[in-house]
C-alpha cells in the first residue's frame, strides 16, 4: 500500500525520505536555541498552503502572533494572500477564550480551538510551538500518559502535526518526557562551530514507514528558502 506523504519543501530533504513525511504523523522538531526550528516548521506550513492548497494552523505559545508573522515575513514567507489557508493562534487568544469558558480547562479550550479549525477550515497541518510550554500550560500530572493520549488525539484528528521542542544547551536528549518514543518522526536541527563559522545541520533521527538517511546533512537557508546538501 502506497503511503501518502506531505512534502517539507526543503530542497533535497524530501528526496532522501521517499518523497516526504507520512500523512497524519506526529513529528518532533527538536533543537537547541537558534537552530531555526520555528522557521523550518512554518516553511512546511507555508509552502503546502501555497503550492498544495493545504490548510494549516500554527499555534505559537512562546511569542505573539504579530511577532511570529513579522519574523516569517523577514524570511520571505509573507502571509498575505494565504490568510484563508493558514491560521495563526497565540497564547493570548487561548487565554481570552479560557476566561469566557470558566468551566473548561486550558487543554479543553486548546483542543476546542483545533477541533473548530478542523471543522471550519479542514486543516491538514498543525504546528505547536512549543511542546514544553504546552505541557506547562496544560499542567500535566502524568506527562508520559497524558502525552500518549494527546498524540493519539492528534492522529485521530487526521492531521500531520509538528511539535517543536527545545533541547537544553548542555544535553543531547531530544525531550524530557519520552516524547521521542511516542512520536512518529524526529527532525533534529543542530549548530556546529568551526574556527570561522557556525553552520546548521539536520538529521532525520527517525521517520516511521520511511527508508531514510540518518546522517547529519548541512542545512542552508537563503533567499531561495531551505535546502539540505545530501551526500
Amino acid at each position: 500500500m502506497k503511503v501518502k506523504r506531505i512534502k517539507t519543501y526543503v530542497k533535497g530533504l524530501d528526496e532522501v525520505m521517499q518523497g516526504g513525511i507520512p500523512e497524519n504523523s506526529v513529528i518532533l522538531v527538536a533543537g537547541k536555541p537558534g537552530t531555526m526550528k520555528s522557521s523550518f516548521a512554518f516553511n512546511i506550513l507555508y509552502h503546502n498552503a501555497n503550492k498544495e492548497d493545504m490548510n494549516g494552523v500554527y499555534v505559537t505559545l512562546e511569542q505573539s502572533r504579530e511577532s511570529l508573522l513579522m519574523n516569517m515575513d523577514g524570511l520571505g514567507m509573507k502571509l498575505g494572500g494565504l490568510e484563508k489557508e493558514i491560521s495563526v493562534l497565540d497564547l493570548g487568544m487561548i487565554r481570552k477564550k479560557l476566561v469566557q469558558l470558566t468551566n473548561q480547562t486550558w487543554m479543553e479550550v486548546f483542543k476546542m480551538y483545533l477541533k473548530n479549525l478542523k471543522k471550519n477550515m479542514d486543516i491538514n497541518l498543525v504546528v505547536i510551538d512549543s511542546l514544553p510550554i504546552l505541557e506547562v500550560m496544560a499542567k500535566f500530572s502524568t506527562p508520559r500518559e497524558e502525552l500518549f493520549h494527546f498524540f493519539e488525539w492528534l492522529r485521530d484528528m487526521q492531521v500531520t502535526a509538528f511539535l517543536i521542542t527545545e533541547m537544553d544547551q548542555d544535553s543531547e536528549r531530544f525531550c524530557r518526557n519520552s516524547e521521542d518514543f511516542l512520536a512518529d518522526g524526529i527532525f533534529h536541527l543542530d549548530l556546529r562551530r568551526d574556527d570561522t563559522d557556525v553552520k546548521l545541520w539536520l538529521s532525520i533521527v527517525k521517520m516511521r514507514q520511511t527508508n531514510h538517511k540518518r546522517n547529519y546533512l548541512p542545512l542552508i537557508f537563503d533567499k531561495d528558502g531551505f535546502e539540505v546538501v545530501a551526500d
